[in-house]
């Protein structure tokens, strides 16, 4: 198998809300957009986030009326301190504190308008930012 792109799609109430705070916030671009659907993506990020709403008829029915919970949207930065303050500076309330785990992550999240949890993290641990072989 090849796979030539990645996306996450994330189903949410208000569509507009959750692309704008990450256009806003965390420098993505709209891609395509149309009523109930978001897509949008950042050259340097290799995937997409796409927003769909709650409902869509072209959603299979037991999607259909499903909430975005329990996944976190998690970017890797260069600089999470500078990332921290850049955010709290704009008024984005940080919803759990910067934290550091013993397997080297640090990170620190916030949500968006419909409650998707944005997590920026570094990696500070031995042999740095996990991969398939030191994950």
């Amino acid at each position: 198998m090849k796979i030539s792109s990645f996306a996450v799609s994330l189903n949410v109430d208000d569509v507009a809300a959750s692309a704008a705070f990450l256009a806003r916030h965390f420098g993505f671009t709209e891609l395509m957009a149309a009523d109930g659907f978001a897509s949008l993506g950042r050259d340097d990020a290799g995937m997409n986030v796409v927003y769909l709403r709650r409902g869509l008829p072209t959603l299979p029915a037991d999607q259909r009326d499903d909430h975005a919970t329990g996944l976190i949207l998690a970017f890797v930065v260069d600089d999470l301190e500078g990332e921290l303050a850049r955010l709290q500076g704009e008024g984005v309330a940080i919803t759990m504190p910067l934290t550091v785990e013993e397997w080297g992550e640090r990170a620190f999240q916030v949500r968006d308008p419909n409650g998707i949890i944005v997590q920026l993290v570094d990696w500070n641990g031995p042999g740095g930012h996990p991969t398939t072989e030191n994950a």
